[in-house]
């Protein structure tokens, strides 16, 4: 297990330190105890890690609230040959959002090789070649770095040459090979050496190359005759062009010498003394004995990025003193990486460096290539080209969304987190610096939290009932020239709060009912609204409990919950209750829920449903009253006055009288609107003592309603006269009761007699019937049911008030039938005939084993 993991948190970031190549599942961090969370937090949370990578090296185990290994992680394909090499992820939680930023730095590993780039390096030095010579050689490359980095390189043999390595500041190192004493061809043709390449990591680790030298020769010999003396003997008068002899001598260099110029004097030995001469010239060839000089030992060059292909990055030139082919100079860069090998090209001959790929100022910054410009004997010089690329605004901002809450309430306080997003520009300097922005018609605004990290929160109080929902459109925008941007639409809907009261339409309804009305009869509806949505905005409604006249107003109305109809419970009588109020409850289904009350009045509507009722003169059975006329009355006497009420009310109650039957007409006459009897005429002798009045009292309802009062009255000047009268009279009177009564008594008996009669006929048709069934039982023949639909007539049209099912069997043979009574309509079973008392009183079980018709007969 790797050390002691090291930590630092300070304002919601976490730094972790884990070792590459740890396998999967290995612990990295317990963050909820690094961050202060509760575990439970973090489940309710949601919490989860957000990367800006495709790929997440790390997991969240939210239950244990620690971080671990999800897959091997590689520090040199992360970060090659960066160090620090680290990346970092986000982690988030809702409800409230939370933004915590962590930083994992990996730690390299021993675990690769040094390695050269060929197995072989091929080296030519000419033998007079100057100690102190430098040779480049080509970099071994190790893909770990620091300590498991390479950290020495050594020769071997070194007799003849030592390394010595250059470091360049923020560049990489030159290895060169220096002669340290002079070569001979002659000796010794070719050398071969050994390069380690060594590393300080643990296990300790290596890679070599070997290293051929071959050996230039230089013109460093005279030609040595191989005899000093020649002697040869020749015929005379051989012819020319004989072949005296060939002498031959040997010379250790690879080339001729030709570069005298001599005279050749020949001397004779007269007098005067004469003499020839002859000129010698001889060529001498040029030794390659100096090397390649660059102009300049360091060339700088900025170069934009995203520059075309061809782009001529520049030129680098060498001076070599010597001539011919021995100053010809060729340039190249032997000791570059494969993405150096893929951007650049340097021209053999010319030394133009082009570009052949794209840069991309945010993948590498600068390149430090090695230029060897080289002659043709070995000898070569080396300059460094430094390429810085210049950024160029290239690169579209981008917007990721990290947390997004799609609705939020409307009784967010303001600074509730709606949205959380991360912006990033690969861009440098004022290329990458951003503005992030939203519209100005929406009550957000944007805070920045963490770099690179901004958050929309509310501003202002939010109302869902004057606007729903928002669209917010993010812009970001960078500082380059000219500038680019990108932008998001995001849709934010307000979530409903029960913060609105129901409403009725009315705050006071007022509803007339006539009387006289159907029990569940419908009044009328109490309606209202709620500004809410959805459940808050479901009402219901109640009636409030209040007592009216003494009973709860419940038992005079009901009222439907989900639609608010007024049904009235009860017929309601105008004469006992003309009006009465109650309250009516609306209630949302919000948490908590709000209500609202309206007032209701119910007027009771008056029917015409009394008659008016007499009051004056008394109607009684046993005596009879007369008002007394004297015949001395003139026209326009009072006689009486019929005076009568109606409990109704209004028009209803507006009564009118009226002669409807009398002895003499002409002498009588009612008012039509006080009920006053007064005489027409002057009373005669001839007028009869007794008069009766019929006078019919009538309302204004309608349909109108009437009573009718019997008024006697006696036209004499003296009681006793009119006390005979009146006595012959109520003999009469008696008389017709009598005969009335007489009547009466006779209408009583003929009934019960035909009410005998009937039944004892019935009796008599059930006795028949049960002996022919008892023959039935009796008979061998075959019984073939039929068995036709079954009726029953529920509704008891018969003269008697219950229904009795009767079970019919049928045969072949009509003599056989037989019929049984079964249960009547009220599931109660009725004996009709006393006798067959036990087979009527059947079991419901036994008698659906039987086919029957079932006929409704009234009985």
């Amino acid at each position: 297990m790797w050390p002691e993991i090291l930590l630092r948190l300070a304002s919601g970031q976490a730094r972790y330190s884990i070792p590459e190549e740890q396998a999967e599942g290995s612990f990295v961090g317990n963050i909820a105890r690094d961050l202060g969370l509760d575990l439970g937090r973090l489940v309710a949370g949601k919490a989860r890690i957000i990367t800006k990578e495709d790929r997440q090296f790390v997991d969240l185990k939210r239950d244990k609230g620690t971080l671990v290994v999800k897959e091997r992680i590689d520090r040199e394909e992360l970060c090659g040959k960066t160090t620090p090499c680290s990346f970092s992820f986000d982690i988030i939680l809702e409800n409230p959002i939370q933004l915590y930023r962590v930083t994992v730095e990996v730690v390299d590993i021993n675990d690769n090789s040094p390695s050269f780039p060929q197995s072989e390096i091929n080296i030519k030095i000419a033998e007079n070649a100057v100690v102190g010579t430098r040779f480049s050689l080509e970099n071994a490359d190790d893909s770990d770095v620091a300590i498991n980095d390479i950290q020495s390189y050594a020769l071997r043999p070194s007799n003849d040459f030592k390394l010595e390595i250059q470091s360049q500041p923020g560049g990489p190192k030159f290895i060169e090979m220096i002669l340290q004493k002079p070569l001979d061809r002659e000796r010794e043709e070719s050398l071969t050496l050994m390069l380690i390449a060594s590393d300080g990591g643990e296990p300790h680790r290596s890679g070599t190359v070997r290293i051929h030298i071959s050996v230039l020769d230089a013109n460093d010999n005279a030609p040595v005759c191989t005899q000093p003396v020649y002697k040869v003997d020749v015929p005379e008068n051989s012819p020319a062009g004989t072949v005296i002899i060939r002498v031959s001598a040997n010379d250790a260099d690879a080339e001729r010498e030709e570069s005298l110029t001599l005279m050749l004097i020949a001397s004779d030995g007269g007098e005067p003394h004469r003499s020839g001469t002859v000129r010698i010239h001889i060529s001498v060839l040029d030794a390659n004995d100096n090397a390649p000089v660059c102009t300049q030992s360091v060339y700088k060059v900025d170069v934009p990025e995203n520059s075309p292909a061809g782009t001529l990055i520049t030129t680098v030139s060498a001076n070599d003193a010597d001539a011919g082919l021995n100053g010809d100079v060729t340039y190249s860069t032997p000791h570059v990486t494969k993405e150096e090998e893929q951007l650049f090209h340097v021209n053999v001959k010319t030394g133009e460096i082009k570009l052949t790929g794209l840069l991309d100022f945010e993948k590498s910054k600068n390149f430090q290539l090695k230029v060897q410009a080289s002659d043709q004997g070995g000898y070569s010089d080396t300059c460094k080209v430094i390429v810085n690329i210049l950024d160029e605004n290239d690169n579209v901002p981008t917007i990721k969304l990290m947390s997004f809450s799609q609705s939020i309430p409307e009784d967010s306080p303001p600074g509730t987190t709606v949205a959380v997003f991360n912006v990033y520009d690969e861009d440098s300097e004022g290329n990458g610096v951003v503005k992030c922005s939203i519209n100005d018609d929406v009550p957000f605004k944007i805070e920045s939290s963490l770099t690179g990290y901004y958050t929309i929160v509310t501003e202002n109080v939010l109302d869902r009932e004057s606007i729903p929902e928002y669209n917010v459109t993010i812009t970001v925008s960078d500082q380059g020239s000219p500038p680019l941007s990108s932008s998001k639409n995001i849709n934010v809907k307000i979530s409903d709060v029960n913060d609105n009261l129901p409403e009725f339409h009315q705050s006071e309804y007022i509803k007339t009912v006539p009387e006289n009305n159907t029990p569940g009869f419908s009044v009328f509806t109490v309606s209202g609204s709620d500004a809410d949505w959805g459940q808050n905005a479901r009402m219901s409604y109640f009636l409030e409990e209040k007592e009216v006249n003494g009973a709860a107003v419940s038992s005079f109305v009901s009222i439907n919950s989900e639609n608010g109809v007024i049904h009235a419970v009860k017929s309601f009588d105008y004469e006992q209750i003309k009006s009465f109020d109650f309250n009516v409850t609306a209630r949302d289904s919000g948490s908590p829920p709000l209500s609202s009350v309206a007032t209701v009045r119910i007027l009771i509507q008056d029917q015409n449903d009394n008659a008016p009722q007499v009051l004056y003169p008394v109607q009684t059975g046993g005596s009879l009253l007369a008002e007394m006329v004297p015949r001395s009355a003139d026209v326009g006497y009072l006689v009486t006055k019929v005076v009568a009420v109606d409990v109704d009310s209004g028009q209803n109650a507006w009564l009118s009288y009226k002669v409807h039957k009398a002895t003499d007409r002409a002498l009588f006459e009612v008012g039509l609107h006080n009920g006053e009897i007064r005489t027409v005429r002057q009373v005669t002798d001839k007028d009869a003592v007794k008069q009766r009045l019929t006078v019919v009292v009538e309302d204004n309802g309608r349909p109108s309603r009437s009573a009718t009062v019997i008024v006697n009255v006696a036209v004499a000047d003296s009681f006793p006269q009119v006390l005979s009268e009146f006595t012959d009279l109520s003999m009469h009177d008696k008389e017709y009761n009598d005969q009335l009564t007489f009547y009466l008594v006779l209408a009583l008996a003929v009934v019960s007699f035909l009410f005998i009669t009937c039944l004892l006929l019935i009796i008599s048709v059930k006795v028949y019937r049960w002996r022919q069934s008892r023959v039935l039982y009796h008979s061998n023949l075959p019984v073939i049911p039929y068995c036709p639909p079954r009726y029953s007539d529920t509704l008891g049209t018969g003269t008697l008030p219950h229904v009795y099912n009767f079970e019919v069997c049928r045969t072949t043979d009509s003599r056989k039938s037989d019929m049984k009574n079964m249960q009547a309509m009220s599931q109660s079973l009725v004996s009709v005939d006393g006798a067959d008392t036990d087979m009527l009183h059947v079991n419901k079980e036994l008698l659906t084993l039987v086919c029957c018709e079932l006929h409704s007969i009234p009985f």
